[in-house]
């Protein structure tokens, strides 16, 4: 049975080496994800699109089944908290999204059916899995998040001050709170609409503060990602050589 259950694991994963049945598994996937786009080039649904949907979705649900059915190969670990960290890692959860969409036909009336279908987009997430960079790019972002989290929170928290500042400072523009927020985002990532703009003297200086700080935001993670890269790229390519 473990035998059967590690053969089929090795199918389902990114095909490696000269396997063909995993390679054509990959394909198989891979035609689903790109003809399962096809209706949202479609501005109304039809007979076709259904036929699509069902289709596509029947393969995406036995796709996600089996990944969930290997997971203690897939996560390493022998146990049941395999299955439920599988369900929650990035990829499980795009699975997911993938085969959503086709509940929309089978409640056609129903008031969520427009956010089912965006759902659909995700299903392009799916080719991440067959892409050699991107599993790169996924392991870099997996080493540098601690890091990306930091940033993030220090960013949330100088828009949050910034936004209070400018609320005070130029009371007679903005109508709510939520404006001045939106102001200094669009300040802090340097677009600056003009929509909202100061009229004080100090307004105006906190908007070019909240934009020189904005190009530091930007560089900060951006120097990050691109060194956990090509630390990872090279690392990659060290262990092919050998």
């Amino acid at each position: 049975m473990d035998e059967k259950k590690k053969r089929l694991y090795e199918i389902i994963e990114v095909s490696q080496g000269k396997d063909r049945t995993s390679k054509s598994y990959d394909l198989l996937m891979l035609v689903s994800v790109i003809v399962g786009l096809i209706p949202l080039t479609m501005k109304k649904t039809n007979g076709y699109a259904q036929s699509i949907d069902i289709v596509t979705a029947i393969i995406f649900l036995f796709d996600y089944v089996m990944r969930f059915y290997t997971a203690d190969y897939k996560m390493g670990v022998k146990s049941y908290k395999a299955y439920i960290a599988h369900v929650f890692t990035p990829m499980s959860i795009i699975d997911l999204m993938a085969i959503i969409p086709v509940f929309t036909l089978f409640f056609p009336e129903s008031n969520a059916i427009g956010l089912f279908r965006i759902f659909k987009v995700f299903r392009v997430l799916k080719l991440l899995r067959y892409s050699k960079t991107m599993v790169i790019i996924e392991n870099v972002m997996r080493k540098v998040k601690q890091q990306l989290i930091a940033v993030l929170v220090l960013t949330l928290m100088y828009i949050t001050a910034s936004a209070m500042f400018i609320f005070q400072i130029e009371p007679n523009l903005f109508n709510n709170f939520f404006d001045a927020l939106y102001w200094a985002t669009i300040s802090i990532t340097t677009i600056g609409y003009g929509d909202i703009s100061p009229v004080t003297v100090p307004g105006r200086m906190l908007t070019m503060i909240s934009a020189l700080v904005g190009v530091a935001v930007i560089a900060l993670p951006s120097g990050i990602i691109t060194a956990a890269y090509m630390d990872e790229a090279n690392r990659t390519k060290t262990r092919f050589q050998k």
